[in-house]
């Protein structure tokens, strides 16, 4: 049985939470605050975390840097009233794999949460990407000083481990595989996070911009992952 961990502090969405995702057929564990949240994610273990952004105690921001700094890499869709282009931004750079803004439809946050979940399980193997890719990972690649080993998820820079997300090594491993190639945003947003429709294109350029701070010996100017602007971007190895 799946399990979420939701974690919210208005009573009513809680129950209607609760309710929904019993029904579909999920184990629901709930907290009311940020730090009760935060022990929860560190000390159980979840296939899914619906975090509030403004929350007592703890916000949700602070979590989720949390749990991605103590290597939780379960994936987080974040929950958020406010309609700022930025909090959003900082949600994904600090480890979130999606965001709703309130009030949200109910099938919608489904529809995200169960395309996170096929994204986790099929790269849980790391042996094929996508359905329309035939080519198989390579156990480690490597390009300058940077290794990723995809059979262990591990980033390596200077022989030093590199933080980054599931998303972000889902992304990465994604352009790897298609080394030489430009790919759209909207193929990323279907192969990487299994949807093109529910979310935007500025998911795509922030997950690829904190890559980059992360890999690119220049960020401002990449020469792994470039920009082919007017389609999408490339891999260069």
């Amino acid at each position: 049985m799946r399990r979420v961990l939701i974690i919210e502090d208005e009573p009513g969405l809680v129950m209607a939470l609760t309710q929904r995702f019993g029904s579909e057929g999920y184990e629901v564990e709930t907290a009311a605050d940020g730090e009760q949240g935060l022990a929860l994610g560190l000390s159980e273990v979840f296939d899914i975390i619906v975090l509030d952004l403004m929350l007592p105690r703890r916000n949700g921001f602070d979590v989720c840097r949390d749990l991605r700094q103590q290597g939780i890499n379960t994936p987080i869709i974040m929950l958020t009233a406010r309609g700022q282009v930025v909090d959003r931004v900082v949600g994904l750079k600090l480890g979130a794999d999606d965001y709703l803004t309130k009030p949200f439809a109910m099938m919608e946050l489904l529809a995200r949460v169960e395309a996170l979940l096929r994204r986790s399980d099929s790269s849980r193997a790391f042996v094929e990407i996508g359905a329309s890719s035939k080519r198989r990972s390579p156990g480690v690649f490597q390009f300058g000083t940077v290794r990723v080993d995809f059979r262990q998820t591990l980033v390596t820079r200077d022989d030093k481990a590199v933080n980054v997300s599931a998303r972000e090594f889902k992304l990465l491993q994604y352009l790897i595989e298609h080394s030489g190639a430009t790919v759209s945003r909207d193929e990323l947003l279907n192969e990487v996070w299994g949807y093109n429709t529910l979310t935007t294109t500025r998911t795509v350029d922030v997950h690829i911009s904190s890559l980059r701070q992360k890999i690119e010996e220049d960020p401002r100017h990449p020469k792994s992952i470039v920009t082919i602007h007017g389609f999408g971007y490339k891999f260069v190895s």
